[in-house]
């Protein structure tokens, strides 16, 4: 199998300098390449009116890997997916600041994300190596068809919220953007837990919530993790621990991953999500219910 080092082209939803937040909507995207974790250039480019379903074809033909932006319907989740195309949704702010979070591994996607793995039952990043597979999932995703009932189902819905590691470590808020994520209830949009906890919540209302793996980003498969010569890999050489690449595989399909471990002549890589396996706190509170 011939691996090489992927140069990573991100898009995001671009309003003035900030991320504009509903995808079907969006008039711009600024379009930044990086290579080697770091943003060599950036330019901004129309949507040209394109409805939200023929977006996904657009990026794709800009050969766009990851998408980072607002609120997003499932239809648009199911394109970006079959395009081959990473989401990030629920990101807020200043985009060069949100791309730069996400370089660092510190944008958590609060919405339907099969973030480093868009790996869904029908959707494979291929074999990592011969006879060795990610199987129906790298980590498992955020989106999910929706099983869950309340009032504000189908109701785009404002929330403050924070969410914490079990040892109270923070890894995203809100409150500190000081913007509320707007996005559809049970549309698929939030992790599952997320979802449910809001689709019975009162406006006004401040609800704590602990989800295990299962009802956020699923559990860590460990068939997502594997190891690749050096020498199989040029460019790898020149990796470091933590460093987060995109490789691209024998069909062409394009797959981030994280570099976990280096020796003299190998090089461990881990595509699971990066908050597959953890179980996660969130305070939410529900500001407004459109």
């Amino acid at each position: 199998m011939n691996w090489r080092i992927f140069t990573m082209k991100i898009a995001v939803t671009y309003d003035n300098g900030n991320v504009f937040q509903h995808f079907g909507k969006t008039e711009n995207f600024k379009v930044y390449e990086v290579e080697d974790d770091k943003v060599v250039s950036s330019e901004v480019i129309g949507s040209n009116g394109t409805g939200h379903g023929a977006l996904a074809g657009l990026l794709a033909e800009q050969g766009i890997n990851v998408l980072i932006c607002g609120g997003i319907g499932e239809g648009a989740q199911t394109a970006l997916t079959e395009a081959g195309i990473e989401m990030v949704a629920g990101a807020q702010g200043n985009t060069d600041d949100v791309v730069k979070a996400y370089l660092k591994g510190e944008l958590v996607s609060t919405g339907a994300n099969c973030d480093h793995h868009h790996h869904e039952e029908g959707h494979s990043c291929g074999s990592h190596e011969e006879g060795h597979s990610c199987g129906g999932s790298c980590g498992g995703c955020g989106g999910h068809k929706s099983d869950i009932t309340g009032p504000n189902v189908g109701k785009t819905c404002r929330t403050h919220y924070k969410g914490t590691f079990n040892d109270g470590t923070q890894f995203d808020s809100s409150y500190d953007r000081g913007e509320p994520l707007e996005f559809i209830c049970g549309a698929g949009q939030m992790i599952k837990g997320f979802d449910a906890a809001v689709a019975n919540m009162e406006i006004g209302e401040i609800k704590e919530v602990h989800l295990m793996p299962e009802e956020a980003y699923g559990q860590a498969n460990p068939d997502a993790i594997f190891t690749l010569e050096i020498a199989q890999l040029p460019g790898s050489e020149n990796l470091e621990v933590g460093q987060q690449v995109y490789l691209s595989n024998q069909y062409g399909q394009p797959f981030p991953v994280k570099v976990t471990a280096k020796e003299e002549t190998t090089i461990t890589f881990d595509a699971n999500h990066e908050m597959a396996g953890k179980e996660l706190n969130f305070t939410i509170e529900l500001v407004e219910v459109k």
